[in-house]
């Protein structure tokens, strides 16, 4: 379901999504870098299908995208949605998601799909 135009309807669904503390760092890291589904298994230690479960509904109200490179499918924020100063200011609020960007470079889980 597409969302356009702010509605109560619609920032309530959004605010119900981000009441996930797994989507909510997804979104936070999404700020910060675009990632791969399996980057999400590797951070927060679940499987693929639950991961691409919550990618499902983050990218069903546009709040992020998908790109297919090869094997990748990588996900970005998405910029152009009107929730985005929402979106922005929510994640102003919770710590900052990038020690688990750097966490996966130590590990030599940070894949490079280019």
């Amino acid at each position: 379901m597409k969302m356009g135009k702010e509605s109560i309807e619609g920032t309530a669904k959004i605010l119900n999504l981000l009441g996930n503390e797994t989507r909510l760092s997804m979104m936070g890291l999404l700020l910060i870098n675009d990632c791969c589904v399996c980057e999400f298994v590797d951070i927060f230690k679940m499987s693929q299908p639950a991961i691409s479960q919550h990618l499902r509904k983050l990218k069903d109200v546009g709040l992020v995208t998908e790109q297919k490179k090869g094997q990748w499918v990588i996900y970005s924020l998405n910029r152009e949605t009107t929730y985005f100063s929402l979106i922005q200011d929510i994640l102003n609020h919770i710590p900052d998601q990038k020690e688990k960007l750097i966490w996966l470079e130590q590990q030599g889980l940070k894949i490079s799909c280019n």
